[in-house]
């Protein structure tokens, strides 16, 4: 694919995908079309399946080493060798892995997420980072999942944090596609834009309805409607922004922030869409959006999202930690520049200064 500009495709997502109750007691019918597999999971993503499943699945069985490393996914597939099909078991990171693996195989991929965390079970796109867990690149890979099976009961295992971080990461579609689109004339946004605009717009509204209600189903440990829409904005709706509006409906401000953090080593214990969640502040810091901020300030203590610094493990004395995160989410080759393409480690700095002291109000 030398030469060709992944980002500007139009790639819905997952190929098949299956959501709501009962799913999983047919995944031995479904993986009928698969062919000789395997599975990549992690040690309590598997856990929560097999619990869940109750049987064994005669499957040979790889664990990744939580990194969502280009490096692991090589080695996972010179371990496995030849397959038809990877069977990726867990959260976004382990998803990733897999896709990364069976891309390197030339294997087809199926998706069974354990958690309610991000879109990665049903994108062709992938969050891949270095060993150390700093953010390597995003991956654009050549196929979208062969099939996604999404089972909402095996889902209320998610632990509310996750369910939480998934919320945050997820509200990111809307306001990184709203900044990446502010400035477009009319006739600019093409037929997918629009689709992922729309699309964002309802993710905004599923999750300020129902995420209350979904979280309070983790504890009942009962399915209700509110539930399973959330599994399915988080996982798959999610996914269409940016696979309609290609470029436009990918990351901006929010995720750029994300990948600074990233670089600070006591942020690697915060869940991803908690960093994002606190990259959207910062976004709307920069454009100088203040309203919307308090706006979503409720929303986010009521969830449980972070609202400062501190909420990350670092602290705001920090200042070449925090002068690291600003340079980098606004260096050349990150999504901030999207939104100004004369964005400065200043401006960067100067908005998350603008957090801290609105989140003092």
């Amino acid at each position: 694919m030398s030469g060709v500009n992944a980002a500007s495709e139009i790639r819905p997502g997952a190929n098949r995908y299956v959501g709501g109750t009962h799913v999983l007691e047919n995944l031995e019918a479904y993986l009928e079309d698969f062919g000789k597999c395997a599975i990549i999971t992690g040690t309590k993503s598997f856990e929560a399946f097999t619990k869940f499943y109750g049987k064994a699945l005669d499957l040979p069985i790889y664990r990744y080493d939580g990194s969502s490393s280009d490096e692991n996914a090589q080695a996972l597939a010179d371990e496995i060798k030849q397959i038809d099909t990877i069977i990726g078991i867990g959260g976004g990171r382990v998803l990733d892995t897999a896709k990364d693996a069976a891309e390197f195989l030339d294997a087809k991929m199926v998706s069974i997420p354990t958690l309610i965390s991000n879109c990665a079970p049903f994108t062709p796109i992938g969050a891949i980072y270095h060993p150390d867990h700093t953010f390597k690149r995003v991956a654009y890979f050549k196929k979208a999942p062969d099939l996604t099976l999404v089972d909402w009961e095996l889902l209320l295992t998610t632990p509310p944090a996750y369910l939480v971080a998934g919320i945050g990461d997820t509200l990111a579609k809307w306001y990184e596609i709203e900044g990446l689109t502010r400035h477009l004339q009319s006739e600019e946004k093409t037929a997918g834009i629009r689709l992922g605009i729309a699309s964002a717009k309802q993710i905004l509204d599923i999750l300020l309805e129902d995420s209350d209600p979904a979280l309070a189903a983790i504890n009942t440990q009962k399915v209700v409607p509110a539930f399973g829409r959330i599994a399915d904005t988080v996982i798959a709706l999610a996914g269409t922004v940016g696979g309609f509006a290609a470029e436009y409906g990918r990351m901006a401000g929010a995720h750029a922030t994300h990948n600074g953090l990233s670089f600070i080593p006591a942020t690697h214990s915060v869940l991803h869409g908690n960093k994002v969640a606190y990259g959207i502040l910062v976004q709307l810091a920069f454009t100088k959006d203040f309203d919307e901020i308090k706006r979503l300030k409720p929303f986010y203590k009521k969830v449980g999202l972070p609202t400062n610094l501190a909420q990350l493990n670092v602290t705001d004395d920090n200042q070449d930690a925090l002068q690291k995160v600003a340079e980098i989410a606004a260096s050349d080759h990150e999504s901030f520049r999207l939104i100004d393409a004369n964005i400065t480690a200043s401006n960067v700095l100067t908005a998350m200064e603008k957090v801290e002291e609105l989140d003092k109000d």
